[in-house]
């Protein structure tokens, strides 16, 4: 019901309403609207699928708990060969039983004893040695847009922003889970990647400091034990490292054989 009244100057009219009710159906639906919205205090959480990575103080600080498919994530390593591997270990070894994984110019000769002993099918491994960057990714990006293999672990030394973007946009368009791992000094460049991991060797494990992912910005970086890596491993100098910045919130192969790291 409405009342109205008219102002003597000037002539105005105003109405006055009871207050809206809302219902509990209104309620859950603006929640269930908003569910896929996120502040930049919080992790965000999605529909998105992900799988766990295996190591429980590394999911705690992923949005939804875990590795995400269908986007491009980034390892940022000081070199290679400190423990990027193993990290990836849990997750592979699971996708390997059932899906095909392609390691695409990686900088060393799969072993596949190695692979073995991580519970991986080798069976189901792809090794894809183009020669030259440009042919990797494009090797990657087919295989992305063909759907054929569960997993894709790219290695690369400098991508243009461009290619990153292809590499993103092919991802989205999949259900394919991709990593790629580039050189630490990487991390000063732009990149459309939600989620960039820089990862350093660690006395029994590999240190990894989140340097954007969507949520807020991640302040130290993660100790995350890994069992096969040595406690007295010798670690690198980082007095000559670029420094890292930390996004708001918002090779070729050689013929040594070495086992995964």
């Amino acid at each position: 019901m409405y009342v109205q009244y008219y102002s003597d100057s000037p002539r105005t009219l105003a109405m006055l309403s009871p207050p809206l009710q809302i219902t509990d159906a209104a309620r859950q639906a603006g929640a269930l609207a908003m569910r896929d919205v996120w502040r930049a205090s919080e992790l965000a959480v999605s529909r998105a699928t992900t799988m766990v990575t295996g190591h429980v103080q590394l999911d705690q600080e992923l949005p939804n708990k875990g590795w995400p498919r269908s986007e491009l994530v980034e390892l940022l390593v000081q070199r290679h060969g400190i423990g990027e591997m193993q990290l990836l270990k849990p997750s592979l070894a699971s996708l390997s039983q059932k899906q095909r994984i392609a390691f695409v110019q990686p900088p060393y000769l799969p072993y596949s004893m190695a692979c073995r002993s991580w519970n991986m099918n080798d069976k189901n491994l792809l090794w894809l040695r183009p020669q030259s960057s440009a042919d990797a990714l494009w090797s990657a990006e087919q295989i992305l847009k063909n759907g054929g293999c569960g997993a894709v672990v790219l290695w690369q030394s400098n991508v243009r922003p461009e290619a990153l973007r292809r590499l993103h946009l092919a991802a989205q368009a999949t259900d394919t889970w991709i990593w790629l791992i580039r050189p630490l000094a990487s991390a000063a460049d732009s990149s459309v990647s939600p989620l960039r991991i820089a990862l350093r060797p660690a006395h029994g494990g590999v240190s990894a400091d989140i340097i954007k992912r969507r949520g807020p910005t991640c302040e130290a970086p993660l100790f995350v034990p890994l069992i096969d890596m040595p406690a007295g491993r010798r670690l690198f100098d980082k007095d000559h490292e670029a420094p890292i910045k930390r996004a708001p919130a918002t090779t070729s192969a050689r013929s040594l054989a070495a086992a995964l790291v």
